[in-house]
């Protein structure tokens, strides 16, 4: 029997070599005075490549200096940064790997000093208050998406991810919990999409390949969007060339999550089936045996692994192994045995 993990993949052109994709996970390595690409991160990327990960995912990379998680995160507001982000994409194409980047927006959860923006003037727990946005803010931040995956296709990554979870400022415009507008960008579901749905457009303007969103699609708390709500924003991006929702969950706001061994996968199964898009699987993955059951059943079409591939580099040929199977490493280190 064909193990599905290690079955390749095929979006827009792109062929990844298997379905394991890193799931991008800030670093906080960078210097706090340019965001730009450290040698930390080069290794960091390249050792997963190196284990055989078919899809690497360059953590979230801020597309202004504003929107950035922390002082530390990657930036892509500046032509400065693409030539650390062109080195990172060469050392993971070096080993067969593809590139990805996802481009992101802290929106209210930006720890940072100065004025942060959201939808709404509502703080993320006891965090800053943000200032509500402008339509000239708005228009300013879909442009820097835009040029942000500009940047990312001169520095030759193979697909683009847009940050649309985790409470960040696009799931902020998403969810009726943080955004209360009054204008065209709040009120109904579709009023709330809409500034995704520019992103996307505008992206699209400048970037013809595969293109991913990540969403939370679950919120864990009274009065926020459900999962129909989620069927719904993702039957829009399909419309719109979406090839992959990337199913992950929480943090909009504050809120209890259960926790346990694959406890996103039925949201990308229900997402997969009633939208009819590829969908990812993330959050708590840990064996092969459980990746390839998600795969079999056609729960998802891809296996983003976090924290595992932080704690081995080499977890494909674990999952192999465990699989009963055999996955080729580096060539050098095929030569080292001759």
């Amino acid at each position: 029997m064909e193990h599905k993990l290690f079955s390749s993949y095929v979006v827009k052109g792109v062929t990844l070599k298997n379905r394991i994709v890193m799931s991008p996970m800030c670093m906080y390595s960078s210097d706090q005075k340019d965001g730009k690409i450290r040698p930390f991160h080069i290794s960091h990327y390249e050792s997963r490549a190196a284990g055989q990960v078919g899809l690497i995912i360059v953590e979230a990379t801020a597309v202004t200096p504003q929107g950035r998680i922390s002082p530390y995160d990657l930036g892509i507001w500046s032509d400065d940064h693409i030539s650390g982000l062109t080195e990172t994409v060469e050392r993971i194409h070096a080993h067969g790997a593809k590139a990805a980047i996802q481009l992101a927006h802290a929106g209210r959860k930006a720890e940072l000093d100065g004025p942060i923006i959201a939808p709404s003037a509502i703080p993320y727990d006891k965090m800053k208050t943000p200032d509500a946005m402008t339509e000239e803010q708005i228009s300013e931040t879909i442009e820097a998406f835009k040029l942000g995956a500009l940047r990312a296709k001169k520095a030759g990554f193979d697909i683009i991810e847009i940050h649309g979870a985790h409470g960040y400022l696009i799931n902020e415009f998403l969810s009726p919990l943080t955004n209360k507008r009054t204008d065209a960008y709040g009120g109904s579901l579709e009023n709330r999409y809409r500034l995704l749905r520019e992103i996307i457009s505008e992206i699209q303007t400048v970037w013809d390949g595969p293109l991913f969103v990540r969403i939370s699609a679950a919120e864990y708390a009274e009065g926020g969007n459900e999962l129909s709500d989620f069927i719904t924003l993702a039957k829009w991006m399909k419309k719109q060339g979406i090839d992959l929702i990337d199913c992950s969950s929480g943090a909009v706001v504050p809120a209890p999550i259960p926790v346990y061994p694959g406890y996103q996968v039925p949201l990308a199964e229900a997402i997969r089936h009633e939208a009819n898009i590829a969908t990812g699987a993330v959050g708590l993955i840990t064996s092969g045996i459980q990746a390839e059951e998600i795969l079999q059943n056609e729960r998802a079409d891809l296996i983003f692994v976090a924290r595992e591939l932080l704690r081995n580099p080499y977890w494909p040929r674990e999952a192999a192994l465990e699989l009963g199977t055999t996955i080729s490493g580096p060539s050098q280190y095929d030569r080292a045995w001759l």
